[in-house]
């Protein structure tokens, strides 16, 4: 059990994230972590714990994608002081990420922090990747992506009787009509999503689908944007990998810059469960 503080954030456009500081309240480097789909700040503490020291503070908060389905304030001058939308894994707009974690960036940097390091797991590499690469930041040193899987490359892998093909043209046809937050008929899809986020992360062209390795001639232009270094680290036996680890490694290192590396983890799964003390070391060698 580690102590920890409460922090709200406020994002650039005025959005309200919920998040918790771990270790020192005057660090000299800080880790933000950005998890994955319907996960939230109150999940993974096992992953990040051995991350913190006495010069190192981790912050992990609750994106507007945590959760399947979430209420999310936003400041407003009004008698409540806010206004709330719908949100979570099933209505997120995955461009939002931008104004979720700059709000993050702009809370540790006002707290006199001078390098911060960009975490993300799963999905949440997809958003670490992309908001770096719409907003390169001095304070942002380098980037790690833990478990970096393309969402359209798992979907196709595990489809069956062409069912992702028909929740595809279903929810194309609710977006063309302006029904873009309805969710999914469950007979055509058997998750709980609307329209845009399904297109949006099991979708061969969409922004969302950054790690294009299931697409060989795709030309992965964010990630060819990054300038920072990048450590992309995969599990060996990842359950929603659509092909061997080593693999998507050799994907990440024909595509990522030559201050970056990319390496298969041995022993574990999407979650790094059983891995986290060794993980650690690979992480604070490469910080």
């Amino acid at each position: 059990m580690k102590p920890c503080f409460a922090i709200e954030i406020v994002t650039p456009k005025k959005y309200l994230l919920k998040g918790l500081w771990f270790g020192p309240t005057r660090p000299k480097k800080a880790i933000i972590f950005v998890h994955g789909l319907g996960s939230s700040a109150l999940n993974q503490h096992s992953l990040i714990e051995p991350w913190i020291n006495k010069k190192t503070a981790v912050i992990t908060f609750s994106n507007r994608g945590h959760d399947k389905i979430a209420s999310l304030h936003k400041l407003v001058k009004n008698k409540k002081g806010y206004v709330s939308k719908i949100a979570g894994e099933a209505h997120e707009v995955f461009t939002d990420c931008v104004d979720d974690i700059a709000g993050v960036v702009n809370f540790v940097r006002q707290r006199g922090v001078k390098e911060t390091y960009l975490v993300g797991h799963s999905t949440g590499c997809q958003k670490s990747v992309y908001y770096v690469s719409k907003k390169p930041d001095r304070i942002v040193k380098r980037l790690i992506l833990l478990a970096p899987v393309s969402d359209y490359a798992e979907a196709v892998m595990s489809d069956k009787n062409n069912k992702l093909a028909k929740a595809t043209k279903v929810a194309r046809a609710l977006v063309k009509s302006g029904k873009k937050h309805e969710l999914l008929p469950s007979n055509v899809c058997d998750d709980i999503v609307d329209a845009q986020r399904f297109l949006s992360l099991y979708t061969p062209n969409s922004i969302e689908e950054i790690f294009s390795y299931a697409q060989p001639k795709k030309n992965p232009a964010t990630l060819k944007k990054i300038k920072l270094p990048v450590l992309a680290v995969l599990g060996e036996n990842d359950e929603y990998g659509d092909r061997p680890a080593k693999d998507i490694v050799s994907w990440f290192e024909k595509h990522v810059n030559s201050k970056s590396k990319a390496i298969v983890f041995p022993g574990v799964m999407h979650n790094f469960t059983g891995g986290e003390k060794r993980l650690a070391k690979v992480v604070s060698k490469w910080l």
